[in-house]
């Protein structure tokens, strides 16, 4: 088993920042960009902050397999090893502005169903700081396209979840500074 980063990784270069909240929500409603009500809920948190300055940031989506877990693991155990890896955890900002970025994802796996508390398939979860303890607050965002509408969606998962082996996630590698 190969392991970052020694594995298929996916890059990207994605630039952030620049826009206020209220521009950067009229942005994702100007897309037809789809949120629920937990992508809502961070949006609208006083703990979401946009930066003011523009800023580009190289991203790594691998999945937990690419990270050395062939049988999964709980967040805690992948950020542990994603940081001794050398990889970040994203602002979490990025998840809209990606989301704005990345409109060919790929359409969810039609022949294997999401099963509640299991990541959606074709989901990417974007790694970022958690801004809440709260188990009924959401944890972040992940990125889906379902039917050929791109969603932006907030996921609430406790520090016991276990995530699969092929659930795909986002960290930062290098901020350049633009």
């Amino acid at each position: 088993m190969q392991i970052y980063p020694d594995c298929d990784a996916i890059t990207r270069t994605v630039v952030v920042g620049g826009l206020t909240k209220s521009q950067l929500t009229h942005r994702l409603q100007q897309h037809s960009i789809l949120i629920n009500k937990y992508g809502e809920t961070l949006l609208r948190d006083e703990r979401f902050t946009t930066s003011e300055t523009e800023y580009s940031l190289k991203t790594v989506e691998l999945s937990v397999k690419d990270l050395g877990f062939p049988n999964g693991a709980t967040m805690p155990q992948i950020f542990r090893q994603a940081s001794e890896l050398g990889l970040n955890l994203c602002p979490l900002e990025l998840g809209p502005y990606l989301r704005l970025t990345y409109f060919d994802q790929p359409e969810s796996d039609k022949g294997r169903d999401s099963q509640e508390g299991h990541a959606p398939s074709g989901s990417i979860t974007i790694a970022s700081e958690i801004v809440s303890a709260d188990d009924e607050f959401p944890k972040g965002f992940y990125l889906r396209n379902i039917k050929g509408e791109l969603w932006l969606r907030g996921y609430i998962a406790d520090d016991l979840h276990q995530w699969n082996s092929y659930d795909r996630f986002i960290f930062g590698e290098t901020i350049i500074k633009g």
